[in-house]
């Protein structure tokens, strides 16, 4: 199990040197003056400004140095006291200026990241519990109504476009009923969160930070605003979590092994809970763990939709205004979270499986 960790674990770097790569390429498709304006908060006077600068940042030096500067930092002089410092660098967390933001990349994502977080955090348990057992329900009911039924919703789940569902929820419950509104909190929540003089933040997760403050009224707002979000992603998650677990476990009670238990007189109960489903779970594990990286990674269209302030709705703000710098600058960002989160899963799946690892 070591070597298979360990084996992982060192081809990780040289995957986040791809991505940096792949990222760093792209920006170079822009011309010298197109970069310097996407680095720059304010665009230079005059051309000659605009090759003084870009000569500064070594806009006009080949591929490969540019991409050492832009990875690692630039050393550059200042004018007036003639003293060195380092300036840029991603390793170093410059990963520039966002327009959209008006703040630099690295303080955006920062500040919106544990919104995506959260949303992940409270999703995880209801989307894998509900969407595996409604598979699991779905095949040991094979062929009868709770099986039919839980096909159609599938069904349903999985031609539903994202953003209309969004929207009919938005309308149901909050335009509607007026139940659970947008965003991530109330303005009365907001002010409190917001003050430090009656509460600290601990964690930034709303929530969480609600109860460790004693807060339960912050805390019940938190989670409403949560809903609507939590029902979006959850419906669209089932029905993939709900078809994959049923076609698994129907595979698997069809199984030599199946029918020997059978005939040993264990009880149904058994054979299915002790027998079948761990065996079921194991290619149901994989699409499970990319479904939690795409929650991290931030859900473009339901954040949007429904106004929630996560890392995906500034991300798409960001396009919208073709603000290139933040959009790669978060692209990269989603890339290292899905390279940590692919490993965890490839972790986790040697463990559920033995064939994994010895292979």
């Amino acid at each position: 199990m070591f070597a298979y960790i360990a084996r992982r674990v060192l081809i990780m770097p040289f995957l986040l040197l791809g991505v940096t790569v792949l990222i760093f390429g792209m920006i170079s498709l822009l011309t010298p003056d197109e970069r310097l304006a996407l680095y720059l908060r304010e665009v230079p006077r005059n051309a000659a400004q605009a090759q003084t600068l870009i000569r500064k940042y070594g806009l006009d030096q080949p591929f490969v140095v540019q991409y050492g500067n832009w990875l690692l930092g630039r050393e550059v002089e200042d004018p007036h006291t003639g003293e060195k410092t380092i300036a840029g660098g991603v390793l170093r967390g410059d990963l520039g200026w966002s327009k959209t933001g008006s703040d630099t990349i690295a303080n955006v994502i920062s500040r919106r990241f544990p919104a995506t977080l959260e949303l992940a955090l409270w999703s995880i348990v209801p989307i894998i519990g509900v969407g595996i057992g409604m598979g699991v329900l779905a095949a040991v009911n094979h062929n009868k109504w709770i099986d039919q039924a839980l096909r159609v919703f599938s069904t349903i789940g999985n031609s539903f476009p994202v953003f209309v569902f969004g929207l009919l929820m938005l309308m149901l419950f909050y335009a509607k009923l007026g139940w659970f509104p947008p965003d991530n909190l109330s303005d009365w929540a907001q002010k409190v969160v917001m003050d430090p003089a009656v509460f600290t933040r601990f964690t930034s997760l709303n929530t969480l930070d609600a109860l460790l403050n004693g807060r339960l009224d912050v805390f019940f707002d938190a989670l409403r605003h949560l809903v609507l979000p939590i029902l979006t992603l959850s419906y669209v998650n089932w029905a993939l979590l709900l078809r994959i677990t049923r076609t698994a476990m129907l595979d698997a009670l069809q199984q030599d092994y199946m029918l020997t238990a059978r005939a040993k007189g264990l009880r149904e109960k058994v054979v299915v809970n002790r027998h079948a489903r761990p065996n079921a779970l194991i290619p149901v594990a994989t699409v499970a763990g990319f479904t939690v990286v795409g929650l991290l990674n931030g859900v473009v269209i339901t954040e949007t939709i429904l106004n929630y302030p996560g890392i995906g709705s500034v991300a798409a703000q960001a396009a919208a205004q073709l603000d290139v710098l933040t959009v790669l600058g978060f692209a990269l960002f989603n890339g290292l979270i899905l390279l940590i989160a692919n490993l965890i899963v490839d972790i986790l799946y040697g463990v559920i499986d033995p064939r994994v690892r010895l292979s």
